[in-house]
């Protein structure tokens, strides 16, 4: 979806209300500025480097000086996702042929998750004025209108004017001022050093990647693309490779074709260094180069993301989610009463094969997609009904083996010869076992587990192969703890009636969780989809088990039914209303740019990302979000909770996420006048930190100057 939000009528009104408080305070003109425009958003004056114009004169060097109050900003000409660039009329002016209006370099501003792109504290906009008659005096005359924000943005509407005599003398204040920032404006490319410059956008308009080779170094370079009216880009991820070569991608959350222009990129690189490049679009989009900073101390930085990896894995053996997971453990461990320590030690070493190669799949799949621009994330499978089907299937022969309806066995002579070379049968189960375990696990989330994830997917391979890799052994573990110690076995009772009454609990666990992947398909693709999914599936459980059907029809008879589920539950999905949104808490539906218009009302938003496959997210709700004194909180008049379903895709929930630097969740964030760029809770919730961040969101502070401001609003006249 391709859009921005427009700026509502109650920032404009409250603007007026502000401005009416703003100090009007005119100053004595000297001969090089005008009178000041003064409001406690903005001073602003024009100043010029000549005291008078010279008789020889042909143009004349002046700015537009803007001095802006403690915690407020103004923006860029292209101001980012937010924001309207200073706009300025010099059709009153007398004896100006032409005003040539120079940009220096912006700042680049987050909040909300919004970045745009401006100035603050002070700036100086050089202007290069043409006479029409050369040596005569001139009027400088200019109507400004110009968008300031602090934590309510403040529209201004002025005119300034210079009127310069005949007469000589320089004013070496203002000419310094002036020059300052005339040496901030980014110079042309070429002038720069720069050698090459490549860009990409890719097909579905979702990701632009830019490189960068200069015959300089880069040290700590930020970049700002300017895609045309209307387009909007998102935080991006910027990485020098051998000093010289400058890499950085974009998400792109709003573009449009009828207004977009050639692609123009500036780089700031320190407060001495700016340029501005037109890059050649290329066909592929240039590889990330290999990032010192990310490896050298990146053995340390490695070393720490596999430990939290390891541990996030770890801790996913004791999540809500993982109760089917557990039963086929245990189930597994029965089995090995009665095997040598040989045997047991290969199947636990099979099912964690079973687990790590999952993990190494998975690892592969969502490098894959992340190449092709596809929004990727731990998780995302549960979204699609044909998963979904298929999990139920697989959760079907699981409880008919255990309830002793069938055993899965494999052909007599495939049987015989994977004895003959010591593997047996019962290894292809035990790593089936593994397989459907960690498969099964995906959609919780754990502490550690959200920011290596984190870090694998705005990374390279080696990172994504890394983390996978370093999850697996930890989600792994129990297998590999019993392979290492095959002795601990014994330490399970003696076989026994319990077993079956155990085996009758493991299946009802697994019944349990077939009814919520049932409920997760509801959200998912409909009811329709769902009652014949359902139907068909209780056609295949009575067939697997009729006596009249011979052993014969069983199987193409199952495998018919299995694949008509199928087929059935994409082609007859539907688009239901999301059932997350009713409960005890008063949900908002979830938009991006409503956060922002919420904050400036004095509101605090408390952003919730959960969906129906998510049994973390249904643990905190269940746990903490819809209990006291925490529900009172969401509920009471100072707070917004709003809802982001991501049960089924959405593109602007991924596009939140990753701006975020998330891949998966929950994701629950707290928003407020003291936390424009966002409170981010941890995975578990607990009742203390979510009131506490509700706490510390709505205190009602100005921002510290360093560029942590609050927005309001999107582009003025930009569509919905």
């Amino acid at each position: 979806m391709k859009f921005r939000f427009t700026l509502h009528g109650f920032l404009w009104l409250g603007a007026i209300a502000v401005a009416q408080f703003g100090l009007l305070m005119p100053t004595t003109a000297t001969a090089a500025s005008s009178s000041a425009y003064e409001v406690t958003a903005v001073e602003a004056r024009l100043i010029s480097a000549q005291d008078a114009v010279s008789a020889e004169a042909e143009t004349l060097s002046a700015g537009l000086e803007l001095n802006l109050g403690d915690g407020w900003k103004t923006y860029w000409r292209s101001p980012g996702e937010v924001g309207v660039p200073p706009q300025i009329d010099w059709s009153g002016s007398e004896n100006v042929a032409s005003v040539d209006f120079l940009w220096p370099a912006p700042e680049r501003f987050t909040a909300f998750s919004i970045e745009n792109f401006g100035y603050h504290e002070e700036v100086v906009f050089p202007l290069q004025v043409t006479l029409e008659n050369p040596g005569q005096p001139v009027d400088l005359k200019a109507n400004v209108k110009l968008l300031t924000c602090s934590e309510v943005c403040v529209p201004q509407d002025f005119d300034l004017a210079l009127r310069l005599p005949n007469g000589s003398g320089i004013d070496q204040d203002s000419a310094d001022r002036i020059g300052t920032f005339l040496a901030r404006v980014p110079a042309e490319g070429g002038a720069a050093g720069i050698v090459t410059a490549r860009s990409h956008i890719n097909e579905d308009f979702t990701r632009l990647t830019i490189e960068i080779t200069s015959s300089s170094e880069f040290h700590a370079p930020d970049v700002f693309p300017e895609i045309g009216n209307g387009g909007a880009l998102g935080k991006p991820d910027i990485r020098v490779g051998g000093s010289r070569t400058l890499w950085a991608e974009f998400p792109i959350l709003a573009y449009m074709a009828e207004k977009a222009t050639p692609l123009s990129v500036t780089v700031t690189d320190g407060p001495e260094r700016a340029f501005t490049v037109t890059p050649e679009p290329v066909t592929a989009a240039p590889v990330p180069p290999f990032d010192v900073a990310r490896v050298i101390p990146g053995v340390d930085q490695l070393v720490w993301i596999a430990l939290v990896a390891f541990l996030g894995g770890l801790i996913l053996n004791a999540m809500p989610c993982v109760l089917p997971v557990l039963s086929i453990k245990l189930s597994s461990a029965m089995k090995s009463e009665g095997r040598s320590r040989g045997q047991v030690r290969a199947g636990f070493l099979a099912a964690a094969a079973g687990v790590m190669v999952f993990m190494w799949l998975l690892a592969t799949l969502l490098f894959a997609l992340q190449r092709i621009g596809v929004a990727v994330g731990w998780g995302l499978q549960f979204q699609n009904p044909v998963f979904l089907v298929l999990m139920l299937l697989v959760l079907g022969l699981f409880t008919a083996n255990l309830f002793g309806f069938f055993e899965i066995s494999l052909p007599a002579a495939l049987t015989t010869r994977l004895t003959r070379v010591g593997g047996g049968a019962g290894y292809w189960a035990d790593f089936a076992t593994g397989l459907f375990g960690a498969v099964m696990a995906t959609p919780c989330s754990a502490p550690f587990l959200g920011t290596a994830i984190a870090f694998a997917l705005a990374g390279r391979a080696m990172d994504i192969a890394m983390v996978f890799t370093m999850l697996g052994l930890g989600l792994a573990s129990p297998y590999m703890l019993v392979a290492i110690a095959p002795g601990l076995v014994r330490f399970l009772p003696k076989p026994g009636r319990w077993m079956l009454a155990l085996k009758a609990g493991l299946g009802l666990l697994l019944i349990g969780t077939a009814a919520w992947l049932f409920y997760v398909l509801i959200g998912v693709a409909g009811w329709r989809a769902t009652l014949v999914v359902g139907s068909l599936g209780a056609a295949l459980a009575v067939a697997s088990v009729s006596p009249w059907l011979s052993k014969n029809l069983r199987w193409p008879l199952g495998l018919t039914l299995a694949a008509l589920a199928i087929v059935a539950a994409p082609s007859l999905a539907t688009r239901p209303e999301t059932a997350g949104q009713r409960g005890k808490i008063s949900w908002i539906a979830f938009d991006r740019g409503d956060i922002a218009r919420r904050v400036s009302r004095g509101e605090v938003v408390f952003v919730d990302v959960t969906a129906d496959w998510c049994l973390t997210c249904k643990a905190n709700k269940a746990l903490v979000l819809e209990r006291d004194p925490v529900l009172a909180a969401l509920n009471g008049p100072e707070v917004s909770p709003m809802l982001a379903d991501w049960t089924r895709p959405n593109e602007a929930i991924a596009r939140f996420l990753e701006a975020n630097n998330r891949y998966g969740i929950p994701f629950n964030a707290v928003y407020g006048p003291s936390a424009p760029e966002g409170i981010v809770l941890s995975e578990i919730l607990s009742s203390g930190a979510v009131l506490a961040a509700l706490r510390d969101a709505g205190s009602s502070t100005n921002s510290d100057g360093d560029g942590k401001y609050t927005e309001l609003t999107r582009g003025a006249g930009a569509p919905d």
